[in-house]
């Protein structure tokens, strides 16, 4: 292994062609999810080891550990309070996430997955995380990876949030209600004398500011500013927050939020976690609450026997006047590409007319403008996949395979008395393996 590393590191031959340095970079990328495993894991021996050699010298109780953060953060370059973070990640991993950690160690996940999978069930009791670890990161009875392994960050931030919710709604919600307490605003320079402007708001009214925002640069692009959409976006907060443009009460645009979920859900029938448009799952107590404040658009999807969605109900104030918004809303408001979590910017054919591909449903996906640019360029070639799944093949013959977003699925019922005793009892047995 060493010697195979060390000929890695040494760098590609020259001469080696496209696919052999795809084929390289993608090896190096494994290599690193392992390397940050194995840091997690000597990051836990040494906390041990130092609280013990602490203990045999007589340290009080409460001092046990200290130094180790800053040692680790020293060793890897980061700073104290990095330091901390990664000893307590590494923490949660060896004990409390094993499945999340044995993907890291088989070099297909890395430590950046890992943090927001920790993040995202910090509020859940141990048991809670566990079934989260093995529902998203164990492997299939085949060894096959799980799906999160080509999730984008977004993607894999909200499956783990609607997990949280669907096991525990109350702790969420506790969790969100005291985050509330931590609004602000923030400022930190930019290059070229910029600066950031940064607000942590809770969801509602976060949503809210970026989708009137939106509507105002959209506005502004019809009626032929040449100012691009972020140009506009940061104007218009500039003038709005400072008063250098002001609209009379009721004369501005009406802002909309779209907050997607059954309409079982909406009828009180299950408790289904909601979808708010730009943000991802929420608990659904916040969107029926919701629904008196906000334009909300809630959505039925009908799928085939073999899972394909064919069709949309709308029930909504405001409903989708063309099939781009329809993909939008299937697809999430997330590019369909792997690993990419930019905002659908357009809506393009999988395969072209030329190639026999049809203007369709299944034809069409939503796709940023940087991964739509990214496709038409030489040697690119897309199709529509099984089961609503996009297969890219890249000009090197790489091939990869987008799942169907999680909309297409319909929602699970809810687990009964037994299912939830079967589970425990499978998490137990796998858990003591």
């Amino acid at each position: 292994m060493n010697e195979t590393v060390d000929q890695l590191l040494t760098g590609p031959p020259l001469g080696a062609s496209e696919g052999e340095l795809v084929d390289w970079i993608s090896r190096l990328e494994e290599i690193k999810c392992v390397a940050e495993a194995v840091q997690a894991e000597a990051a836990v021996r040494l906390d041990e080891a130092v609280r013990a050699r602490q203990a045999e010298a007589g340290v009080p109780a409460r001092k046990l550990g200290e130094g180790v953060a800053s040692q680790i953060a020293l060793a890897r370059r980061v700073s104290p309070a990095k330091g901390a973070k990664l000893l307590g990640l590494a923490k949660i991993l060896v004990a409390e996430m094993p499945h999340t950690f044995a993907l890291m160690r088989a070099g297909l996940f890395s430590q950046w997955q890992a943090t927001i999978l920790a993040r995202e069930t910090a509020c859940l009791s141990v048991e809670d995380r566990r079934v989260i670890d093995y529902q998203l990161c164990a492997l299939g009875l085949d060894g096959e990876p799980p799906a999160v392994v080509v999730m984008g960050l977004r993607q894999l931030e909200n499956a783990a949030k609607k997990l949280a919710i669907t096991l525990d709604q109350e702790s969420v919600v506790a969790q969100a209600a005291n985050a509330e307490k931590d609004r602000r605003v923030s400022l930190r320079p930019a290059p070229d004398t910029m600066t950031w402007l940064g607000a942590l708001l809770p969801v509602k009214d976060g949503v809210a500011v970026f989708a009137a925002l939106d509507q105002a640069a959209k506005a502004a692009q019809a009626a032929g500013d040449e100012r691009s959409r972020g140009q506009v976006m940061a104007d218009t907060l500039v003038d709005r927050v400072t008063g250098r443009a002001t609209v009379e009460d009721g004369a501005g645009p009406r802002v909309e939020v779209k907050i997607v979920m059954t309409a079982d859900t909406l009828a009180n029938d299950t408790d289904q976690p909601a979808m708010v448009e730009g943000y991802g799952p929420v608990p659904v107590t916040w969107a029926r609450e919701a629904l008196s404040d906000a334009e909300v658009f809630v959505r039925r999807l009908y799928a085939d026997p073999a899972g394909q969605l064919i069709a949309m109900e709308s029930r909504s104030r405001k409903a989708p006047d063309s099939l781009a918004e329809f993909i939008t809303t299937r697809d999430g408001g997330i590019c369909r590409t792997n690993g990419c979590d930019a905002p659908i910017r357009n809506i393009d054919h999988a395969q072209r007319h030329a190639d026999g591909g049809t203007t369709s449903g299944a034809n069409l996906q939503g796709l940023c403008e940087r991964c739509n640019q990214a496709k038409e360029a030489l040697g690119w070639q897309a199709r529509p996949g099984p089961d609503g799944s996009i297969i890219t093949i890249t000009p090197t013959g790489h091939t990869y395979l987008s799942p169907p977003p999680e909309t297409w699925q319909p929602d699970p019922p809810p687990l009964s008395r037994a299912e939830f005793t079967l589970r425990d009892v499978l998490l137990d047995h796998d858990l003591a393996a």
